[in-house]
């Protein structure tokens, strides 16, 4: 027969609210009452019902976490998502709720998932790992004043969600300038990703470095089919960068394999650096040179953001900001003028 919260009472000699205020951690019980209360469950083998709980409560003690529609196999590889979602599920065993995840392949398929979870009491709200223009996912959390934190910048939405994010335009400009400070001139930034405004920012801090060194500035230089590579190939001809920036580690490795094959050596011919610092870093030499972006404390604040967020809904939302680190490795050298 299992231990009941009137077992627990009886046992120290107080009421059973007594013993279900300690499980709530109740400021008006003392502090010597809950180690006695506590002292009598562990005695008595009482396991709490935290289903039950959480119904008293209204809450389902779960976060939803939403990942970007996974609209091709790069971005489902990814391993910024696998190593964002291992830290807040860590979080959150720590903090005692459980961690869910929403994805879709379009765009229509991850709100429906959205609005279902929320709908059936699933989640208590939704830690959110992208930020791009015109969500619909974005839209619905704050128009149904879902309780969200957001992992980038909430942008017009400022007001309405707490972010957890880096300085994506410092990242941008401190790899920039680390080019510029091994002497190159002529530096090119390319990516594969144009949905998310990360891209932007640190699209801005890498021509905001250009600008303060007064170097000539290019258009960013998007490879996502494959008839991009040729047009990528006539560019090195006419343009002769002697280094890039990759938008981030994976994309850096495919990068350094096109220019393999287009007759390039990284970083002989070119340098190149990188952001996540991510595994994909040391895969292979050259070791890339990449920006650490702190995935790990990303993933961690975000769920103690959530939290506070959901316990006070009327609490100033705040933009939390991760530093980064420069990690030096093989991919740039030198360049001598």
């Amino acid at each position: 027969m299992s231990v009941t919260i009137k077992d627990v009472a009886k046992e120290v000699g107080v009421a059973p609210s007594t013993v279900s205020r300690t499980l709530q951690d109740h400021p008006s019980i003392s502090k010597e009452t809950k180690e006695r209360v506590r002292k009598a469950m562990a005695r008595l083998g009482y396991v709490p019902n935290i289903a039950a709980q959480n119904l008293a409560k209204n809450f389902a003690n779960t976060v939803g976490v939403i990942l970007p529609v996974m609209d091709s196999k790069e971005r489902q590889s990814n391993p910024f998502y696998l190593e964002v979602m291992s830290a807040m599920n860590e979080e959150a065993r720590k903090q005692k709720v459980t961690v869910a995840m929403a994805s879709g392949s379009t765009q229509e398929e991850l709100l429906e998932s959205v609005e279902l979870m929320y709908r059936q009491k699933r989640v208590d709200g939704f830690v959110l790992l992208y930020v791009k223009e015109k969500d619909p996912v974005l839209d619905y959390l704050v128009q149904m004043k879902v309780p969200f934190t957001i992992i980038g910048n909430a942008y017009k939405y400022s007001n309405e969600a707490s972010c957890v994010d880096n300085d994506n335009q410092l990242l941008g400009y401190t790899a920039t300038r680390h080019l510029i400070e091994k002497g190159h001139q002529q530096i090119i930034f390319v990516t594969n990703n144009r949905q998310e405004n990360f891209v932007v920012e640190r699209f801005e801090g890498y021509l905001k470095a250009l600008k303060e060194f007064d170097l000539p500035q290019h258009p960013e230089i998007t490879l996502i089919a494959t008839t991009d590579y040729s047009e990528f190939s006539t560019l090195m001809t006419d343009l002769k960068p002697t280094a890039c920036l990759a938008i981030d580690d994976m994309f850096a490795l495919r990068l350094i394999q096109m220019l393999n094959y287009l007759g390039y050596q990284v970083p002989d011919d070119l340098s190149l650096i990188s952001f996540n610092s991510s595994i994909f870093t040391t895969l292979i030499h050259p070791y890339i040179t990449s920006l650490d972006i702190n995935t790990q404390l990303l993933g961690k604040t975000a769920i103690e953001e959530f939290l506070i967020q959901l316990k006070a809904p009327d609490a100033i939302k705040k933009r939390v900001i991760i530093p980064h680190k420069l990690i030096e490795q093989e991919t740039v050298i030198c360049h001598q003028t």
